[in-house]
């Protein structure tokens, strides 16, 4: 079971090179982690963008160009639809984001025609290395889906465990949270967290176990599940993944912990055919090339 990003690197290291496509390169952070991903053997790149501005910038990075394939593109939006169109022909097994805007990069991925499109709610999942606690920690949806239904949350769970999973994690523990850990009416995630429990305890959701609603400390703190009495559920702080009521509690835990804690994470976009890395322009390059790992494992899982 890999649980750092070091035992992801090792676990990549057995397998065939996977190959990232990049919409509009030209840019000097994603260029980074792209060269440090080929280095370590992650993944190689094919650079769709302007070639002027590829060269330029990687030229002043002294980074080797001689070894990717590019094609000049330098309209931002055609530059995404030929780069996910490699992924979608199968000439690539992931896509990243480069500098072009977040919309026409989604707008890419959900093309008709070229893109990634499954059908399926489209899910965000972030990945993290913590001090102090022994495994990955898995954390949904903290970016994508603002406030996610039940049927979302179903969706969210099945992606978080094929990530989990093709990282090692046989079967791995599912928290959906709440601000308490008891079924209230007044509060409808409590009563979504527990039917979600009991879907996965009726073979609805597989390949994981599912036990909510749960707070955050009795999810990932075996000391505080001792000390509330907890001890008897299904999760007593050994949670693989968190599954975040909305949109607002995932991204404030996930910049509380980015912004006050020493971590390595990536983040990765699931609910397409293909690993899809959207990482924001403030993410340091150690996260883009975390990332771009996290997509290798899950593209070699996909081709499986």
């Amino acid at each position: 079971m890999s649980k750092t990003f070091d035992d992801l690197l090792k676990k990549l290291s057995t397998c065939p090179t996977k190959k990232v496509s990049v919409a509009a390169a030209q840019d000097q952070p994603i260029l980074e982690a792209v060269a440090i991903a080929k280095k370590q053997g992650i993944a190689d790149a094919i650079l769709v963008g302007d070639e002027g501005k590829i060269r330029e910038i990687a030229s002043g990075i002294d980074m080797d160009l001689s070894g990717y394939e590019i094609i000049n593109e330098p309209d931002l939006e055609q530059a995404a639809l030929k780069a996910v169109s490699l992924v979608h022909d199968g000439k690539a097994d992931m896509y990243m984001k480069g500098l072009t805007d977040t919309k026409t990069f989604l707008k890419s991925v959900l093309n008709k025609e070229v893109g990634l499109r499954t059908g399926q709610a489209l899910s965000h999942v972030c990945v993290f290395e913590l001090p102090g606690i022994d495994r990955l920690l898995f954390l949904t949806d903290v970016a994508f889906i603002p406030y996610p239904t039940l049927e979302d949350k179903v969706a969210m769970i099945n992606y978080t465990v094929e990530i989990a999973k093709a990282c090692g994690v046989e079967n791995p523990k599912v928290a959906p949270l709440a601000a308490v850990e008891v079924v209230n009416p007044k509060m409808q995630v409590t009563v979504e967290a527990e039917e979600l429990t009991k879907m996965n305890e009726r073979g609805e959701i597989k390949g994981c176990i599912v036990d909510g609603p749960l707070s955050l400390d009795l999810a990932i703190d075996p000391e505080a599940a001792k000390h509330k009495g907890a001890t008897g559920r299904k999760i007593v702080g050994d949670a693989d993944i968190l599954v975040f009521p909305d949109i607002h509690a995932g991204n404030l835990v996930y910049k509380a912990i980015v912004h006050l804690a020493t971590v390595r994470n990536g983040n990765i976009l699931m609910g397409t055919k293909a690993p899809v890395v959207l990482t924001s322009r403030s993410d340091s390059t150690e996260i883009k090339v975390n990332s771009l790992a996290l997509a290798a494992v899950v593209a070699e899982e996909m081709s499986k």
